[in-house]
């Protein structure tokens, strides 16, 4: 089960830079297709957002192992794909996550922590 997340958001697309925008988006969809087909991800998933004033206009949520998706952002193939990306929006954002088990470990770090500290 996956227990780490990429989270890839972005914001506004450059203005006169849509056509492009469009292509390396249907080229990052290809890559995620890919890398799910491969097994280096459990799943990923799309997301754009309706206008609200703040700028995260979409993002991609990938699910995989945590050495698994270490190896993908270190993947030079992939670190093009992000560096087009970021040639033609604005506010690109690569962050790592977790979620499930990992979720779980995390906040009983922060509570032991807060023990700890309190």
């Amino acid at each position: 089960m996956a227990n780490d997340v990429i989270f890839t958001g972005w914001g506004t697309v450059v203005r006169g830079r849509e056509e492009q925008a469009l292509t390396v988006f249907q080229e990052t969809i290809q890559f995620w297709t890919q890398a799910q087909q491969d097994g280096r991800i459990e799943s990923f998933e799309p997301i754009l957002l309706e206008p609200h004033g703040n700028g995260l206009a979409g993002f991609i949520l990938a699910r995989g192992e945590r050495s698994k998706l270490d190896a993908i952002r270190a993947d030079e193939a992939y670190q093009r794909l992000v560096a087009r990306a970021g040639a033609i929006i604005d506010d690109l954002g690569v962050v790592g996550g977790y979620g499930d088990e990992a979720l779980a470990r995390q906040l009983g770090n922060f509570q032991q922590a807060a023990r700890e500290l309190g």
